[in-house]
């Protein structure tokens, strides 16, 4: 008895392999530009580590650095209600006078 063809479903007709191709064939490209995606993604992460090493080289604080960056993406009220809690329990751990 013959394999049958990978994802060949029962009573399969030609319109039906049509549409499968053409599903492999979408599915082929999604994952080709992610794949091109992911590696633009790769070299902005080296750039951006070229930046920091370089600021760093200068004298600058990387990790204040970095937290910086995180603390600008951040909506203001959202960065205002993150201090105001580090500042309370800061407080409460009396590491604030």
């Amino acid at each position: 008895m013959p394999d049958a063809a990978p994802n060949a479903a029962v009573g399969q007709g030609p319109a039906d392999a049509a549409t499968s191709d053409s599903s492999a064939a979408r599915l082929k490209s999604f994952i080709e530009r992610i794949e091109r995606l992911e590696e633009e993604k790769a070299g902005i992460a080296a750039d951006i580590k070229e930046v920091y090493a370089e600021a760093k080289g200068t004298g600058f604080e990387v990790k204040v650095m970095r937290q910086i960056v995180r603390l600008r993406k951040m909506e203001s009220d959202a960065r205002r209600e993150q201090e105001e809690l580090l500042d309370l329990y800061q407080r409460a751990l009396g590491m604030i006078v």
